[in-house]
């Protein structure tokens, strides 16, 4: 990772970073900061390094990608600075920036980000210098919503209803998806896509790789789930094509199998690249479709053909593609299905997501050897500290912030 421009406001940090586990010294012991001499040898599967590729990981702990709905026009701004800065000083080991629109209309709302021009490039440079400069690992989350785009910001659907019009900001014209077929009674109405706009949607997505790699980062992930427009061609719920792209699944498979290809050949080859999947749909088998959707075994599958594409990690999420679906919540859900793609596709990685919001459950995913990585959501906006928090638990010295130093817990109490 290379600092191309570091700011007078804060200083790098020195060694690995924040969040690195480190031997704790005679004065940080006699200081109470610690009650152990040393740390446990091996460390915690949680806070050991990762290479994947060029890159090293601290740390097993990543910043799952979450929409804040904050920008204009795609530009990221100070918020989103100050929000992923919060991330880079608190030890997460990668973060991984929101969904961000590879064109304008594949934003989810109004309001996301967006890597469809070079002048995006200029302010997440910035937040890229940021997270280097405390030696977090960095990635952006490349999208388009598909038939669930032009909708509002969490925030405002109260005021405006869940669907943004062009009053405010939306594109229910141009609203697309790989057939017209609305996600329920009250969305828009997608366009089906034809074949050269979806050549034109890969393309972009290629592009927006490139000046992803521009702007410094370390990792670019493919939004394929929750319902957005690669997951939509490949559920059966959303894809009604009769095309090559529609019907057997090494169709509905293409376009993202062609996405995958298109940016790996832009994105540098010691740069990693994640592919986001919902595993499955969680909707029951019926008439119309027998499969129920997507399904974990076609998952499985699509890995086997996305690592042939040079895809490094699959990142196992669920569901999204239908209001009928059934998901059975409960604390680490998703983690299951991490296993399966690990187990099962010989040379990928897979990361676990959903409901992970303690230390020693988040440890246990990888220390079992269910999944390499860990991504965290909302326990972080909760609690961002939650890295330098579950190294205490699980009985390491973590490096901190050298601003934050003293601000550590502490056993005794000192003037220190």
């Amino acid at each position: 990772m290379t600092i191309i421009d570091v700011h007078n406001f804060f200083q790098e940090q020195k060694g690995l970073g924040p969040g690195a586990a480190v031997q704790p010294t005679a004065s940080e012991i006699k200081q109470g900061f610690t009650t152990i001499t040393s740390n446990p040898d091996p460390l915690p599967k949680l806070f050991q390094p990762l290479n994947i590729r060029g890159l090293t990981l601290k740390n097993r702990a990543v910043v799952s990608p979450m929409c804040m709905y904050s920008g204009t026009d795609g530009f990221a701004n100070d918020f989103h600075l100050a929000h992923i800065g919060q991330y880079a000083l608190r030890g997460l080991g990668l973060i991984i920036m929101e969904a961000t629109g590879v064109v304008p209309e594949g934003r989810i709302s109004p309001n996301c980000l967006g890597l469809w021009k070079d002048e995006h490039i200029e302010k997440l440079t910035q937040i890229v210098n940021l997270a280097h400069a405390n030696k977090a690992a960095i990635g952006i989350q490349l999208a388009h919503a598909g038939r669930k785009s032009s909708t509002t910001a969490l925030w405002l659907i109260k005021e405006r209803g869940s669907n943004a019009d062009a009053q405010n900001g939306g594109w229910p014209d141009n609203v697309v998806g790989p057939s017209a077929v609305p996600y329920n009674n009250g969305s828009w109405t997608p366009k089906e896509l034809s074949i050269g706009e979806i050549k034109n949607i890969q393309q972009s997505f290629a592009d927006a790789a490139v000046r992803a790699d521009k702007a410094g980062f370390d990792v670019v992930e493919l939004h394929g789930a929750h319902g957005y427009l690669l997951h939509e061609f490949l559920s059966p719920i959303s894809n009604k094509r009769t095309d090559e792209y529609g019907g057997s699944f090494e169709n509905r498979a293409r376009m993202v199998v062609e996405t995958a290809r298109a940016v790996r050949k832009v994105w540098p080859k010691e740069k990693p690249l994640f592919v986001r999947l919902s595993i499955t749909d969680w909707v029951e088998p019926s008439d119309e479709v027998p499969t129920g959707g997507w399904t974990e075994e076609e998952s499985i599958e699509l890995a086997k053909l996305l690592v042939k594409e040079g895809v490094d990690l699959i990142d196992c999420s669920t569901s999204g593609s239908s209001p009928k679906q059934q998901i059975p919540l409960s604390p680490g859900y998703q983690i299951p299905f991490a296993t399966a793609i690990k187990k099962n596709v010989p040379g990928i990685l897979s990361g676990a997501v959903g409901l992970i919001t303690e230390a020693k459950q988040a440890n246990d995913a990888v220390e079992g050897g269910k999944a390499d990585l860990v991504f965290l959501g909302r326990v972080l906006l909760r609690n961002p500290n939650f890295v330098l928090d579950a190294a205490t638990q699980l009985g390491v010295f973590p490096q901190y912030p050298h601003q934050y130093e003293r601000g550590r817990n502490k056993s005794t109490l000192t003037f220190v």
